[in-house]
């Protein structure tokens, strides 16, 4: 029985913005990510698993800033080191669309890095390939549509018959690879792509492009033993009453706060053929607090917000929002700097304003627009966006000065 260790969606500079940490000088929140990478490598060791392997999207983009491959690099060098096959497959966020362009991780490949592959090409992996681990990988990294097109010589206005050409060559791909496997190892099919069925989270904000879709019937195919897929930010198993287990194990860190109640996990799966078995492997990370609040009345606001936000204890180093519906009127009794003073224990507090007012006046049946001077239609405009009495007094006559400066000349 072999141990490997499945993770994807690392995006580990995804968040590079607010305080930074005085020691490393990295924003507090990428260390929350790296601090999640630094427990899976630090299990992979401490566990002497077989493999780990990693099905894609190491940052947010294909362009990373030295300083956050240098802290990539540390931690897969760790695993390097410790002599364990480590397979990067490359996912969206890390390939360039333009043809010839080095990926994201094409420094583990261009240095020979011992013990790390690159996947940058489907790949059909056997125990020669795998460090003599009597095991078979079929390897799907993202297919760049572009490069794809380029290669069929098809054009950029059939994005939907791009799409059925990739998937349509990618099933037939597969089931060639489980045609000439041998039966008696186990098999693993690795992609880094959306799956018919799959629940989507908050990554479709993050995502690039239109996405390739695996038919489930194929991946659910009994000829494979374990299916590690990234892509998709939520953790889930798309077979969970049958075999194999087709698994995304989610991004590793929450990235914004439609992930707010995902919990955010690593995998361990032992790989036995025709009886793998796994286990999630929880990562604390970073607490999402998302809140929302109509205000009744314009007494008591203060006391009104922060009735609407969990108690004190629950919102230290936490990260929280808090929406609040209202009329216009109220503006004046929101106290935005009382309300911060009272979430100053929160990592993060975000204010969401949304102020409503009547955006339409029903005028008498008997008066048409056409019949109101510009006077009177100010003076509707400033009923319409409740402007206080004395407010629209003053508009209304510097209003009315100007039309009529404006008439005289």
């Amino acid at each position: 029985m072999l141990t490997i260790l499945h993770f994807a969606d690392a995006h580990i500079d995804i968040a590079g913005h607010g305080r930074h940490d005085p020691l490393t000088g990295l924003p507090l929140r990428v260390l929350d990510f790296l601090n999640a990478l630094d427990r899976i490598v630090d299990t992979a060791i401490d566990e002497r698993v077989d493999l780990v392997l990693f099905a894609g999207d190491a940052y947010k983009d294909r362009t990373p800033s030295p300083t956050y491959q240098r802290e990539w690099g540390r931690r897969i060098i760790r695993l390097a080191q410790a002599g364990i096959p480590t397979l990067l497959l490359i996912g969206n966020h890390d390939l360039s669309p333009a043809t010839g362009r080095a990926n994201a991780l094409q420094e583990f490949d261009t240095l020979q890095v011992p013990h790390i592959h690159v996947l940058s090409q489907p790949a059909f992996l056997g125990p020669a390939e795998l460090e003599n681990l009597p095991l078979q990988v079929l390897a799907i990294p993202w297919i760049s549509r572009s490069g794809l097109m380029a290669a069929l010589e098809m054009s950029a206005s059939q994005p939907e018959k791009v799409l059925a050409e990739i998937e349509e060559r990618l099933s037939q791909l597969i089931q060639n690879w489980l045609e000439a496997a041998d039966p008696q190892l186990p098999t693993i099919l690795t992609a880094h792509a959306s799956v018919e069925g799959a629940q989507y989270g908050s990554e479709r904000s993050v995502m690039l492009g239109s996405d390739m879709l695996l038919p489930g019937s194929l991946v659910r195919d009994a000829r494979l033993d374990y299916v590690a897929l990234g892509h998709i930010h939520k953790s889930q198993n798309l077979n969970e009453n049958g075999y194999p287990p087709v698994v995304y194990p989610g991004s590793i860190e929450r990235v914004d706060f439609g992930e707010a109640q995902d919990e955010k996990s690593f995998v361990i799966a032992h790989i036995q053929r025709g009886k793998t078995v796994f286990e999630r492997r929880l990562l604390p990370g970073r607490r999402f607090i998302d809140r929302s609040v109509s205000l009744t009345s314009p007494e008591n606001v203060l006391e009104q917000m922060q009735k609407a936000l969990p108690p004190l204890a629950d919102l230290a180093d936490a990260v929280v929002r808090l929406a609040i519906d209202y009329p216009r009127e109220y503006d004046p009794y929101l106290d935005e700097p009382a309300l911060r003073k009272y979430a100053e224990s929160a990592f993060e507090f975000h204010l969401v304003r949304r102020p409503q007012m009547q955006t339409r006046l029903r005028l008498p049946g008997d008066v048409l627009v056409s019949s109101l001077t510009a006077s009177e239609l100010l003076d509707k405009y400033w009923e319409v966006i409740k402007t206080s009495e004395q407010d629209r007094a003053a508009l209304q006559k510097l209003a009315e000065d100007i039309i009529s400066t404006s008439v005289s000349t």
